[in-house]
């Protein structure tokens, strides 16, 4: 393998520590990056990821392996790019995913700059994630992102938002390990995160307690909870639908409750702090089952409930992205071309590869999935794969 210069983003975890160390073994020319973003300590909790002691670990595990160790202060970038990009989304009543943001904006776009401007080939890092370079035609190289080996810590999903221009210059070198051997590795290198838990919060940030984040500047503001019913009529199909495109955009549509569809049974402090699917916060009892969030309106400060998991208001089939914001990370693919694969996608991490079906109607691409999805959420990500390949993504609408 061609010895590079290589910038690794050490975070102070475990993952890119190994990471780290599997490079310089192989003989690269390392870099160790600490990225300084965003912290407020009046919503931080601050001893599940304290920065400071993430850079500690950080340069430790830089003095370790005997490589270089600098601190690049991204905070105003991050605050620019990914908390106001929250704010701006939660006052909107969506459901952001800063993680995939921060992905796309900040570690590989600013930090990547810096780490090119440094004289670096590559900019590494500890996600448990592939890239495989496609090489079939040599004057149009593709580089495909792959599921990482591990199914319980794959991070593809986070990666969502990137292209070829961001793949063509990054490595992941624990994306073939399963956790497990990232922390044997570790351990027996003595590296000093070896036994440290994994980040909670957001993307290099630390876990935060959402409520008073929000409250820094979406004010508390009282509204009513409004139940609709799972019999409602809202939820009678319309039978009346005399063609394909109808029918796709009828299962996709997003319900606009109002307090005249269902009963008023409590209040809250602000519709923009809840979530569709959400179910802690309420604060409301006396139901057999629970209470889940199926709407919220942040016009008129009304969120509308549901008991139940298998509540109608919860469940959809389908969902739409706007086809002029479609990512397709690997441009080989595109929607004519894609269509009639056997799709897969996600609409949050954790969650199991669901099989899809894709087609496009006016401005939107529509993804129709086989069985019915819980919250599915304006403002989040859906992720597309072919097999293991992710090929394309969009926010939710």
């Amino acid at each position: 393998m061609k010895k590079n210069k290589v910038v690794v983003a050490l975070s102070g975890g475990v993952d890119s520590s190994v990471a780290a160390y599997l490079l310089k073994e192989q003989g690269h020319d390392l870099i160790g990056l600490f990225m300084k973003n965003w912290h407020d300590e009046n919503v931080t909790i601050s001893d599940e990821c304290p920065w400071l002691d993430d850079s500690n670990d950080a340069m430790l595990v830089a003095e370790k392996l005997k490589i270089p160790f600098q601190t690049v202060d991204l905070s105003k970038e991050y605050k620019e790019k990914i908390i106001d990009y929250m704010f701006d989304e939660y006052s909107k009543g969506n459901t952001p995913n800063p993680d995939i943001l921060c992905n796309k904006e900040i570690k590989f776009d600013v930090f990547m700059d810096i780490a090119l401007s440094l004289g670096a080939d590559y900019v590494a890092t500890g996600h448990y994630s592939n890239i495989i370079t496609n090489n079939t035609d040599i004057n149009n190289i593709k580089y495909e992102l792959h599921s990482g080996l591990d199914n319980t810590k794959d991070q593809s999903y986070f990666l969502c938002q990137l292209n070829q221009k961001h793949l063509n210059k990054i490595i992941f070198p624990i994306g073939n390990l399963n956790k497990t051997e990232v922390r044997k590795i570790a351990k027996t290198n003595n590296l000093v995160t070896a036994d440290k838990k994994d980040s909670q919060g957001l993307c290099f940030v630390g876990k935060v307690s959402l409520p008073d984040f929000l409250q820094q500047k979406l004010k508390k503001k009282i509204g009513n909870v409004i139940e609709i019913s799972s019999k409602s009529e809202l939820y009678t199909k319309d039978n009346n639908l005399i063609n394909e495109q109808e029918r796709i955009i009828d299962l996709s549509r997003q319900i606009n409750y109002t307090n005249l569809d269902g009963n008023i049974i409590g209040e809250h402090d602000g519709a923009h702090y809840f979530t569709i699917g959400q179910r802690k916060g309420l604060a409301i009892g006396g139901y057999n089952q629970p209470l889940f969030i199926i709407g919220t309106n942040t016009v008129t400060n009304e969120i509308f409930v549901g008991e139940g998991k298998n509540h109608p208001g919860l469940l959809k089939k389908a969902l739409k992205i706007r086809f002029s914001e479609v990512n397709w990370v690997n441009d080989h693919f595109n929607y004519l071309n894609s269509k009639n694969l056997n799709l897969k996608a996600k609409i949050r991490y954790r969650q199991k590869l669901q099989k899809i079906s894709i087609s496009k109607y006016l401005d939107f691409l529509y993804v129709e999935f086989e069985d019915y999805q819980s919250a599915i959420t304006p403002g989040q990500f859906v992720a597309i794969y072919d097999n293991s390949q992710l090929i394309a993504s969009g926010v939710i609408c």
